[in-house]
């Protein structure tokens, strides 16, 4: 068969449709929303390229119409996660043997269904089953998954060419190997965009993977198995299997096989993944790569010389898109006293013009919170926060789950900057916001540093360059991806390479080559081309 130095197309970033009225994108998803709505799916588990069935099921619901049911899904048993984990080994050694060409070919095929014919299904199911309004669907869950699909081959590719040095007498090649095993692919509700790239960036490379979705976003990941399913992926590649997540991890965790670790999700779940894994680590064939983006309590600093509009921009925007349920959204902010007053105006103003609801409503900027628990959780802080007296809530504070689990985007001033909620993740549409004094601004750089264990995202506004340069210094290890004169969500694949340290994760750089490498197992191989036949070297001379 021919060889060839193969390019692989130049990644270009998905562009973002409007959905402006009367577009035809914005019918056409509408007609998906409503059919996907108003019908009901039944979700098996997806084992060796059998759709597998228990009988044991749960029931899918919008979290905007908590009564309404889209559809089932079926729980594993033990045997099914065991079975998953076999035939994913079993299909290791043809897929690891396939030429890298051939994989790429694959995914970069899902990346072009997305683009055509699925990617109204996409949006709709991440509409319904998320409540993401459709432009954050479109962002999430047609755009940055084409783009994690195109630029990971093009990342993959760059990883191949990346070869040592040679001489006349020797050359020295690296081989990119897949990990010894299989990996695991734990992905969260609120990206499905990361739900789809966990799994296939390491199937890409070679891997096989068990894959379990979070069970709220388990509506959408059977339309990213459907698009894996028609690109090609092959049996046993990648396994998907729902249920009890403790069982399915110990049983995945308990295998010696296992040989990688892709997460997203919360800290606490993390850091007993990744003490499980230590006190198993003399089981294993090999020792496990783990990769984790975790929690965060994104910041925003404004500094005196900024622009106060463009601060309130940052705060409405960076808090409240899709709620405030994505890792990098702004939940503290530090307001200097001059800037004050117009900041709070503007966010008080921009607030009034929020429409919340359904997202099937395109009107709807704002939509509900994931479920029943992030509901109660939310509804306490801020009730707490209602009668605290170093709190204030100017802004929202209501909330109704009668329908749909909706918060009322909410700003609470504090004059504690150790507050709780300038401390503890909420993970919605709450911002709380300390005012400091003008004239204090390198004393709070190093409050903004030490009040949290996260350092996933942040952002500095400020028309003064000293001060830009001071905070990029002085918050350095505060942030994995850090703004400047932006709010601190909405990084681009290929583009701000996401990942945060500390307690927000081990950085690994979702959307670049730096993810990638973690999930190859490199073999140098030196071939010396005049074998010596004599033992001795000059200095043994007489």
């Amino acid at each position: 068969m021919g060889k060839g130095f193969f390019n692989v197309p130049i990644a270009v970033n998905e562009p973002v449709k409007s959905y402006a009225p009367g577009s035809p994108e914005r019918e056409e998803v509408l007609k998906a929303y409503k059919e996907m709505f108003n019908s009901t799916v039944d979700v098996p588990m997806y084992i060796n390229g059998k759709d597998v069935k228990t009988g044991n099921t749960r029931t899918m619901s919008p979290p905007h119409d908590h009564q309404h049911i889209v559809g089932t899904y079926h729980l594993a048993e033990k045997e099914h996660v065991e079975e998953a984990i076999s035939t994913a080994l079993e299909a290791r050694e043809k897929w690891a043997a396939m030429p890298w060409e051939q994989r790429a070919g694959i995914f970069l095929k899902a990346a072009e269904l997305i683009a055509g014919p699925y990617r109204a299904k996409i949006n709709a199911a991440t509409m319904i089953a998320q409540s993401k309004n459709i432009y954050q669907a479109e962002i999430d869950a047609a755009c940055e998954l084409i783009d994690f699909l195109r630029y990971n081959v093009q990342f993959m590719s760059d990883i191949y060419m990346d070869q040592p040095e040679s001489t006349s007498d020797a050359w020295n090649r690296v081989e990119y190997r897949p990990l010894e095993g299989f990996t695991y692919a734990v992905t969260p509700f609120n990206f499905t965009a990361i739900a789809g790239n966990l799994p296939s960036c390491m199937a890409l490379m070679g891997n096989v993977v068990v894959w379990k979705p979070s069970n709220n976003q388990i509506f959408s990941a059977k339309v990213i198995m459907d698009v894996f399913k028609e690109a090609g992926v092959p049996d046993g590649v990648i396994n998907v299997v729902f249920g009890n997540p403790g069982m399915i991890t110990d049983t995945i965790l308990a295998n010696p096989h296992f040989s990688g670790l892709h997460y997203t999700g919360s800290t606490p779940v993390f850091q007993s993944l990744w003490k499980q894994i230590g006190n198993n680590i003399e089981n294993y064939k090999t020792y496990p790569r783990i990769v984790g983006e975790t929690g965060g309590k994104d910041f925003i600093v404004a500094h005196k010389s900024a622009v106060a509009k463009q601060v309130a921009t940052a705060i409405t925007r960076g808090a409240f898109e899709f709620q405030g349920q994505k890792c990098s959204a702004a939940s503290r902010a530090y307001v200097p006293s001059n800037l004050w007053e117009d900041v709070k105006k503007f966010v008080i103003e921009d607030l009034k013009t929020f429409k919340m609801g359904s997202p099937e409503d395109m009107g709807n900027f704002i939509t509900a919170v994931i479920n029943e628990g992030s509901f109660d959780k939310l509804a306490k802080y801020i009730d707490t926060a209602k009668t605290d007296k170093d709190a204030e809530i100017i802004a929202g504070g209501n909330y109704d789950k009668s329908k749909g689990y909706f918060i009322e985007p909410t700003v609470i001033v504090t004059t504690n900057p150790k507050y709780t909620t300038m401390v503890e993740e909420l993970f919605g549409p709450v911002m709380t916001i300390y005012v400091y004094d003008e004239n204090d601004f390198s004393e709070t750089l190093k409050l903004v540093d030490g009040t949290s264990e996260y350092a996933l995202t942040g952002a500095i506004l400020s028309s003064c360059r000293y001060a830009v340069e001071e905070a990029t210094k002085a918050l350095q290890n505060s942030a994995g991806n850090f703004y400047i004169n932006d709010k601190p969500t909405g990084a681009v694949v290929g583009q701000q390479p996401f990942g945060g340290a500390r307690a927000s994760g081990t950085n690994d750089k979702a959307g670049s080559s730096q993810n990638l490498l973690r999930w190859v197992s490199p073999r140098l191989i030196k071939e010396t081309f005049v074998t010596p036949i004599d033992y001795r070297y000059p200095f043994l001379g007489e």
